[in-house]
């Protein structure tokens, strides 16, 4: 079983390869092309712009780093709708701490109330929240989320200076 490089789902029988990604269908393929682009950008444009988030101010709460891209997790049910999520915060690891708390608690709160996934997912991602709560993270480096993250951002930058004929690549938001 893999993932699909756009949406994330599993593929679990064929899907559609295009330029060494697979992908669920061609209409993810599609949206995937910023995917595609972002594999193109070269290291040395994205290295210098991973150090400056890094370094840079939490976006979260305006305090020191380092910053990274932390995750947390949240489940909501609605008697025969639940809906979970991954959630992706930049910011220092006491901002991520909180984040994780808040999603927990979250979980706890409005997760059980869809039967039976509410149940069943519940649990998972109230565990999941610990687990990172717990677990070390190494803040000596940039970790690998963070510059795909400024890669995809750096392709979508770039997109759009196609579009606009004004911007060019240097001049790619940050």
């Amino acid at each position: 079983m893999t993932t699909c490089a756009s949406c994330n789902q599993t593929i679990l029988f064929g899907g559609y390869v295009e330029d060494g990604f697979r992908f669920c269908n061609k209409k993810c393929a599609k949206k995937g092309s910023i995917i595609r682009d972002a594999a193109r950008i070269p290291e040395s444009d994205v290295t210098p712009r991973v150090w400056e988030i890094r370094n840079g101010r939490c976006p979260s709460c305006s305090g020191p780093g380092p910053i990274d891209l932390h995750r947390s997790y949240r489940v909501w049910s609605g008697l025969v709708m639940t809906s979970y999520s991954t959630r992706q915060n930049v910011c220092c690891a006491r901002c991520a701490q909180g984040a994780r708390m808040k999603d927990a608690a979250f979980s706890l709160v409005f997760g059980w109330w869809g039967f039976p996934w509410g149940l069943i997912w519940t649990p998972i991602q109230v565990a999941r929240n610990v687990w990172a709560m717990v677990r070390a993270e190494d803040s000596s480096a940039p970790s690998n989320d963070l510059k795909t993250l400024v890669r995809l951002q750096l392709a979508a930058g770039a997109a759009a200076a196609k579009d606009n004929p004004i911007t060019t690549y240097a001049g790619v938001p940050r």
